[in-house]
């Protein structure tokens, strides 16, 4: 065989072209003073360029559109979209053209072709293009890889293929942060607060068009991230939004158990499933991507088998005068009933009113009761409501509750006028 050989001539040529936008043209303006040997020659040059914008020469700013000369930056949740041409340079008619386009990334390899159907014939001079789009959803090494198969008037089939490889960059960073809240005295349900950090890792500014937390079956969100101001709802971030390169923005949102999960110890223990954020932006001139998280999972407070809180307390109480506070008590095993017994033991600021040991009855898993307890305060200040305790009679288990909650303690009694 002779390795000298030379190789044989196509008679079809493939062009393929990323679909992106367009930039403005930037000029490296040359300047001298008008005392130099130039004077004003490029100062006037500069006016003269069709380029430039005119009365901001100095400014590197052009005013023409320039379009890509390489495939560029490609981000993770941008499309990809790309023009393929197979022209027919040669002079005679060339029969069963089939163009295939795939993608080949680290993990799979993708048809993009829209169709699969082989072309009858192409005469000289014509061409076969096609669009593909592709939403990239992997970061790392991608290949477009584009075949051409066709037969020649002789009937001999020919065949070739082109690889074209771009990198996929990571756009943001996300990092994202739980808090745990217990019930409030509103309401029965228990709070999580999602704190959500955004920053923009790439070299350009980005318009964060939406940034949103799509919530679980099991939670119904709040947004934290607007402010009312003379009636109208206004961003935090202001009216600009846009994200600098390297800029960071924090998101708040605030998630509560719908009502029918808000008494299920999956809810109340374990890991639970929270929901996942759905980010989407544009770039310099609209071009669209969006990211959306996997499932965020926090890890709920353990409350043990038996839940104590409050759900009604006086803000302020008068000194040496009994006030009422309601409790709730909630089974939070699944399998297991209890027997309990409430004991209540005083502190040196809060006395408990009524009988230690008092007998609640059974109470069923996954199940609460409300009670009403009486107290009384002997120091004034800011006090913990402390002592109070449930033992378990069938497995014999105590369980303690210490600083439950807080109240303001103040004197009322009026002096008589001297």
């Amino acid at each position: 065989m002779d390795v000298n050989q030379p190789k044989q001539e196509h008679l079809l040529a493939l062009k393929v072209m990323r679909l992106t936008k367009p930039t403005l043209f930037t000029n490296l303006p040359v300047t001298c003073e008008d005392r130099d040997l130039p004077g004003d020659l490029f100062s006037q040059l500069m006016k003269d360029d069709p380029s430039t914008v005119k009365g901001a020469e100095n400014f590197m700013l052009g005013e023409m559109l320039t379009l890509p000369q390489n495939f560029g930056n490609i981000f993770l949740g941008e499309t990809f979209s790309s023009y393929i041409s197979v022209h027919n340079d040669s002079v005679q008619v060339v029969k069963d053209i089939l163009v295939k386009a795939d993608l080949q990334t680290s993990s799979q390899r993708l048809n993009l072709s829209a169709s699969n159907a082989a072309v009858t014939d192409l005469k000289p001079d014509h061409c076969i293009d096609d669009v593909i789009h592709h939403e990239v959803k992997e970061i790392g090494t991608h290949i477009l890889v584009c075949a051409v198969s066709y037969t020649t008037q002789a009937g001999e089939k020919m065949y070739f293929r082109k690889f074209f490889k771009f990198q996929v960059l990571k756009p943001l960073d996300v990092k994202t942060k739980f808090y745990n809240a217990e019930s409030d005295l509103s309401s029965v349900t228990d709070e999580v607060f999602l704190e959500a950090q955004i920053q923009n890792i790439t070299s350009t500014p980005m318009y964060m068009e939406k940034v949103s937390l799509e919530p679980s079956i099991m939670y119904n969100v709040t947004e934290l991230n607007t402010v009312n101001t003379r009636g109208s709802s206004c961003s935090t971030f202001g009216k600009m939004t846009y994200l600098q390169p390297m800029d960071t923005r924090q998101y708040l949102y605030c998630l509560k158990p719908k009502p029918e999960f808000a008494e299920k110890a999956g809810v109340i223990k374990g890991v639970t499933v929270i929901g996942k954020l759905d980010i989407v932006w544009k770039t310099n001139l609209g071009e669209r991507g969006r990211l959306q998280t996997s499932q965020l999972q926090r890890m709920a407070p353990g409350y043990g088998d038996v839940r104590l809180s409050l759900e009604m307390i006086p803000d302020t109480v008068n000194l040496e005068e009994p006030f009422e506070v309601t409790c709730k008590i909630t089974n939070c095993s699944s399998e297991r009933t209890m027997d309990l017994v409430l004991e209540m033991c005083n502190t040196n600021a809060i006395h408990w009113c009524g009988i230690s040991g008092r007998q609640l009855g059974k109470l069923s898993p996954n199940s609460s009761l409300h009670l009403a307890l009486k107290l009384l305060a002997s120091m004034q200040g800011l006090q913990s409501i402390s002592g109070l305790r449930l033992m378990d009679t069938f497995l014999k288990r105590t369980y303690e509750y210490d600083d439950i909650a807080q109240v303001c303690v103040v004197f009322s009694h009026l002096k008589p006028e001297s």
